[in-house]
């Protein structure tokens, strides 16, 4: 999925859909940025988010052997390689409360 795409998804979904809300906000750790869409459809109320992070190239791990000692990771992210991630989640009234949508029953 590239943010070309996921531009083009939101279009069709705006036009022919209703929507509910579209959110931008930063990640926790102000790193990647993520987009929420909520919109109703025959099959219900679907949530989408779409996030983009920068790509890990490398994790670095300082330790030391005695007990009790303390563990860091750090990450190396790449300075122009994102990664995408789309997720689709359908809302369930009986659970009240989102579930995880397969690919093949996004967009039927």
């Amino acid at each position: 999925m590239t943010l070309d795409r996921w531009r083009e998804i939101v279009d069709q979904i705006k036009d022919n859909f209703a929507v509910e809300s579209f959110d931008r906000q930063s990640d926790e750790d102000g790193l990647g940025k993520r987009e929420t869409l909520i919109f109703t459809k025959p099959l219900g109320r679907l949530k989408l988010e779409f996030a983009v992070r920068p790509k890990v190239i490398d994790k670095k791990v300082t330790y030391s052997n005695r007990i009790g000692s303390e563990v860091a990771v750090d990450y190396v992210y790449s300075p122009d390689e994102v990664i995408c991630r789309l997720l689709a989640y359908r809302w369930s009234e009986a659970d009240d409360d989102w579930l995880p949508l397969e690919g093949q029953k996004m967009f039927s």
